[in-house]
């Protein structure tokens, strides 16, 4: 497998100076030792997105032939690494130069984000709370103000309770001896 390199040369920033040479008249670009590497502060970090990428490029591998997978699996993934190490910087090291390890003023300032983030917390464990209870309680007086203001449209009747119902039962008595004689006289008028 034959490999073209491809030469990539980055224009010059703009804070270029020009200086006048002294025997040919011709003028050469100094430019300031500027790092066009991406600065990174964790090395274990990036380790962590090269593994991320090597299981991504694993997975498009399993397009390929099987006679080629390996060894352009193989290839790809050392390119991407070494690619990766030669424009990466490490708190403006080089890969190879800089230390997997914390170091001690990372480590305390760390501490001292986790700590704040415990007090944060802690805090608001206390507000909330009361936040919380402020809310119900508003929550619960809307409601009753909600019952308060609440009228129904149907007025219900209001029902008599009829002291004597023997007045009553005397009224069922004579329409049910009426509706018995009306039925008995259509039973006569069909079975004949």
């Amino acid at each position: 497998m034959a490999r073209a390199s491809v030469l990539v040369v980055p224009s010059p920033p703009r804070d270029v100076e020009t200086v006048a040479g002294a025997d040919d008249g011709a003028s050469v670009a100094a430019t300031s030792r500027e790092d066009f590497r991406v600065r990174c502060t964790s090395k274990r970090a990036v380790t962590e997105m090269l593994e991320l990428c090597g299981r991504v490029v694993e997975k498009l591998g399993d397009a390929l032939p099987e006679e080629i997978r390996e060894p352009a699996l193989r290839d790809v993934q050392w390119t991407f690494e070494s690619a990766v190490q030669e424009n990466v910087s490490i708190n403006g090291q080089a890969w190879q130069e800089a230390s997997d390890s914390f170091m001690d003023s990372d480590i305390k300032v760390l501490e001292d984000q986790f700590d704040e983030i415990i007090v944060d917390i802690a805090t608001k464990r206390k507000q909330y709370p009361r936040k919380i209870l402020e809310c119900v309680i508003k929550t619960i007086k809307a409601k009753q103000e909600v019952l308060k203001q609440y009228h129904p449209v149907v007025h219900p009747l209001d029902l008599k309770y009829d002291p004597d119902p023997a007045s009553r039962v005397e009224n069922l008595k004579c329409r049910g001896e009426t509706i018995a004689k009306e039925i008995s006289e259509a039973m006569k008028f069909w079975i004949f």
